[in-house]
């Protein structure tokens, strides 16, 4: 037997088959725990001696609530790619007919014919499911306050050309300091250098310009040509401040946690050593790599699954390589960011992105190029329990002997 589920947000269509393709059984279920519960137990009672390992369901996630609670009833979860299922819909009929009961028969015929095909969705660590968590909650806030930062730049260009530049960064605690302050060009107008020392000192800036810099920069800019009333201006600005000033807050909080949650894993020591490898880079990479680490039988599959490795496509005298789109998206992120950086730090890494540069791959290509070579430095340390040391990496040996 075989099962098919098209999950939705609130409705499931689930399709049981046999062996030859026959429809057994099929159901729309509501997204309730009673609901959930009652088709397990229903799919129990159709299956032979109720051994429901035996019967495996395919559908078109490979995580989340309802995976988790397929996979918690007993049942195999195989995945199949959304894009690999979309190609293969003609096979049931070329009228380009849809409904959710059928897709959910498709699956389980697809599971059927082509089950060798399919990986099985093995359960991930608590461990790593919470670090990952930890991981993508920061992402997330990092993305809300860029968004944030770029629409309080956006007021500040437009009516307080000044404040937009005085600092470096818009999103620093100096930055939204002064912005709380002097919201306004007319809040600001009698700023003079001994006010502007001592607002420094009173925040501990940093950033080694002197007040009468700061304030040439502020000067410089030019007026707004179409200002909002000062009242207007200052509940606008005060409001973006407090939001990045919460973000910040938060995500500063979450990166204590995340460093908490690196110190109880037993596998963050082996990769501590990584270059530029700090607390969010590295919590990313075990988190959405070291998942794929335990999964894959070598690290051409890892690289292949997080989007480091291309897409050949050749057909008679056609031969074309490609940027590969199906793929774990935070994966790609995690490791191309990290390589990104090991460039800076690492000689190895830096003579393997210029030497694609120089063959004439672009910074994306080349990165990811960088990004396959350590995943399988990585694979090396995670599989064999060593700690990275530069000094036994082959490819910094070479690079060393060579120069």
């Amino acid at each position: 037997m075989f099962c098919g589920s098209d999950w939705g947000s609130t409705v499931h269509a689930v399709c049981l088959i046999d062996d030859q393709g026959a429809v057994i059984k099929r159901w729309l279920v509501q997204h309730t725990e009673d609901q959930l519960m009652k088709l397990f137990c229903e799919l129990a009672e159709l299956v032979e001696g109720g051994d429901v390992a035996q019967v495996p369901v395919a559908i078109e996630r490979g995580e989340g609530l309802v995976v988790g609670l397929i996979a918690g009833a007993g049942h195999p979860v195989w995945m199949v790619e959304p894009a690999a299922f979309k190609a293969a819909r003609p096979r049931w009929g070329l009228a380009g007919a849809k409904s959710d009961l059928g897709d959910a028969f498709m699956l389980a015929d697809y599971a059927r014919t082509d089950g060798h095909r399919l990986r099985r969705v093995e359960p991930v660590e608590q461990a790593t499911r919470e670090l990952a968590a930890l991981v993508r909650a920061r992402t997330a806030l990092v993305e809300a306050r860029t968004a944030a930062s770029n629409q309080l730049w956006a007021v500040l260009a437009e009516h307080w050309p000044g404040a937009a530049v005085v600092f470096q960064k818009l999103t620093s605690q100096i930055a939204l300091a002064f912005l709380s302050d002097y919201p306004t060009p007319q809040a600001a107008a009698l700023l003079g250098e001994r006010r502007m020392g001592q607002f420094c000192r009173r925040h501990s800036y940093r950033g080694g310009k002197s007040p009468a810099e700061l304030l040439s920069r502020l000067r410089a800019a030019p007026a707004s040509a179409s200002p909002l009333a000062p009242r207007i201006l200052e509940s606008v600005v005060h409001g973006s401040v407090a939001q990045i000033g919460l973000l910040n807050t938060e995500i500063t909080r979450l990166e204590r946690d995340l460093a908490s949650a690196l110190a109880a894993r037993p596998k963050t020591t082996l990769l501590q050593t990584l270059p530029r490898a700090a607390t969010v880079s590295l919590a990313a990479l075990i988190a959405e790599i070291g998942a794929l680490l335990e999964r894959c039988d070598n690290p051409e599959q890892v690289a292949a699954m997080c989007g480091a490795a291309p897409v050949t496509r050749a057909s008679g005298k056609s031969r074309t390589v490609g940027f590969r789109y199906t793929a774990n998206k935070p994966a790609r992120v995690a490791i191309t960011s990290f390589a990104d950086n090991s460039r800076h730090s690492s000689s190895w890494a830096a003579d393997a992105y210029q030497r694609a540069r120089a063959r004439g791959a672009r910074h994306p290509h080349a990165v990811r190029i960088l990004a396959r070579g350590w995943i399988r430095v990585i694979w090396a340390c995670w599989t064999t329990d060593s700690v990275y040391d530069p000094s036994r990496h082959r490819g910094e040996q070479l690079l060393a002997a060579a120069t």
